[in-house]
């Protein structure tokens, strides 16, 4: 079953390819047995080894070891970030010049985290090197908007920060605990949403400069409504990206796959943080 997720459609594991290729390739000799009552990829009677099919194979540990490498590098530059900006509170010449920055480091870590999201989206063969670079980019953008709103919305940071946690391990529990399927439609569904958000979202940011926009990215009840959309779709993207590394473990994918599943759980917990964010700035503003 083909995957509509484009962090994962480029990768022949994750899309079903890489399977169904291994399984008509190898010998009876290839297969393994497995313990009684276990139905895996690698044969009629269970999973195949790593040894037997070539190369270490992603696992839950890795997957975890890989995602927590790419949050520590993305919270490590966000930190980094905070700290070089400075004060932007006041009417002073120095904190007009370090909101200036925090803006510009804001708007540029964005775009250009954008652009290796889509370069590491649409690549066949993960990079982790990519994968850590978009970490380094977005930290940087992370911090500069986590400084400007902690500044004007004190707490909302914090706030975000277990807001996030929360919302991960809700929906990891309930994941497991309710059994949740995903479907061919569902997973169409939720990824048809996140790209009309994002249209949406960019296409406001862009009217922006013009003195024109809808509020889609503003501090109003529109604002706050399209906020709680995107935390509801962060949510949902956290099912798809569960579900798919769930697969690429019952696939037996090659270990580098660890680091899309973590490129991809990384965008999804910065996705809802932002939103999170908003919020919360929203809500103390009022």
């Amino acid at each position: 079953m083909q995957s509509s997720n484009p962090v994962f459609t480029r990768s022949e594991t994750f899309n079903g390819r890489a399977t169904r290729s291994a399984a008509g390739t190898r010998s009876p000799a290839d297969w393994s047995v497995g313990s009684p009552g276990t139905s895996g990829t690698g044969g009629p009677t269970g999973p195949a080894s790593p040894t037997q099919v070539g190369g270490d194979r992603i696992t839950i540990d890795s997957v975890v070891q890989r995602t927590a490498a790419t949050l520590g590098l993305l919270v490590a530059s966000a930190a980094v970030t905070w700290l070089v900006i400075g004060e932007v509170a006041g009417t002073g010449a120095d904190a007009a010049a370090n909101l200036s920055q925090a803006r510009a480091l804001m708007i540029g870590g964005a775009l250009i985290g954008f652009g290796l999201a889509m370069a590491n989206s649409f690549k066949r063969v993960v990079s982790p090197a990519l994968v850590l670079a978009y970490a380094v980019v977005q930290g940087v953008a992370v911090g500069a908007i986590s400084k400007v709103f902690e500044t004007f919305f004190d707490g909302v940071v914090l706030g975000a920060i277990v807001g996030t946690m929360a919302a991960f391990a809700g929906t990891l529990t309930a994941y497991k605990v309710l059994d949740i399927k995903v479907t061919d439609k569902f997973r169409r569904g939720v990824v048809a949403a996140m790209f009309g958000f994002v249209a949406l979202a960019m296409l406001s940011f862009v009217m922006s400069f013009f003195g024109a926009g809808f509020g889609f990215n503003g501090f109003g009840t529109f604002g706050l409504i399209t906020s709680v959309v995107g935390v509801i779709l962060g949510v949902l993207m956290l099912i798809l990206d569960f579900d798919f590394v769930e697969r690429a473990v019952a696939a037996g994918a090659p270990e580098r796959e660890s680091w899309r599943a973590a490129f991809g759980l990384t965008v999804t917990i910065v996705w809802i943080y932002i939103e999170m964010l908003r919020i919360l700035a929203i809500l103390r503003g009022d």
